[in-house]
């Protein structure tokens, strides 16, 4: 990828894209704004959860958290309150703790570049990326895996719909193709031509502005069904990252500011309720504990007793 014969019709899909996400880009909130603290919420917001969800919930989440400030003075557990079906609440606590450290250690003030941005804890490539080509209009690409499949394809033969280039490679392939002086739009259009067009599974080819100069339209078949589920660890035939979101959704549910008795909490998510369960149940709210989304109390025994959000 990015050898010059590759590359020598990025203008011509750097024009099409373009033209393409003129009409048709998606009329998303955070989209009508370049305020550092509002592009990293949806980032982070957009992390394993789908657009629409996040659509719906951008905005409550800044009525109750307006700004950088107000983020870091709330108290942990009414981020998480507020994080309710986003899923993934381990990303409510790393945001509230990057909004601390940039409001106690920065004043409140983002860094402008990749190199400073990715120095934070918790933001990595892409999140860097992203804020600083969304919030401070620097000219650097963001690659999701919208970006990563759209590339891949346009400039190189897939093979199968389930096949990318490897990811260092889109990387350094994004930089070359990036057209100077639209950083904003360029990423922003790569994402929607993925997310609507050049989908994973069932890509709209005949639809799409870019045919006419993608390597990937004449060589690409629909991948093969794979029946390998991702392996995980699971109890009762369910991911132990389910029993986590259940015990969470649970505090929020009944008792938001307060403890609970986690042996009733346990029982009300597994009915049945065995030793084996409780075992597995510990080590569900032994999890929860490191990743700061809960406090335990624990017995003589050193067993979890009572359960409250952090």
């Amino acid at each position: 990828m990015g050898t010059p014969d590759t590359l020598r019709s990025a203008p011509e899909a750097t024009r099409r894209i373009l033209s393409w996400y003129r009409r048709n880009g998606r009329p998303l909130p955070w989209r009508q704004t370049r305020h550092p603290y509002r592009i990293l919420l949806s980032e982070v917001m957009l992390q394993q959860t789908q657009v629409a969800r996040v659509a719906q919930k951008y905005r409550g989440f800044l009525r109750l958290f307006p700004t950088l400030g107000a983020l870091a003075r709330a108290p942990r557990r009414e981020v998480v309150l507020a994080w309710r079906g986003l899923g993934y609440n381990n990303r409510a606590v790393r945001l509230h703790a990057l909004a601390r450290h940039l409001h106690g250690s920065r004043g409140g003030r983002f860094p402008r570049d990749v190199s400073a941005l990715i120095q934070l804890p918790g933001v990595g490539r892409y999140t860097a990326h992203a804020v600083a080509a969304f919030a401070f209009a620097r000219q650097v690409p963001v690659v999701d895996v919208n970006v990563r499949r759209v590339l891949s394809r346009i400039f190189s033969p897939m093979k199968t719909t389930a096949d990318l280039a490897p990811e260092p490679a889109v990387w350094g392939l994004a930089a070359d193709v990036l057209p100077e002086g639209k950083a904003y739009d360029w990423n922003q259009a790569l994402m929607d031509l993925g997310a609507m067009v050049c989908t994973a599974t069932r890509p709209r080819c005949s639809g799409c502005p870019v045919e006419p100069v993608c390597r990937s339209r004449a060589t690409m078949m629909p991948a093969r069904s794979s029946r390998s589920a991702r392996r995980e660890a699971k109890h009762r035939g369910t991911p132990l990252r389910l029993y986590r979101g259940r015990v969470i959704e649970a505090l929020r549910s009944a008792h938001p500011r307060r403890s609970v008795s986690a042996l009733q909490l346990g029982r009300s998510i597994l009915p049945e309720f065995t030793e084996r369960d409780r075992q597995v149940f510990n080590r569900v709210l032994r999890s929860l504990e490191r990743d700061g989304l809960v406090e335990l109390a624990r017995n003589r025994q050193a067993i979890p007793d009572r359960i409250a959000l952090a």
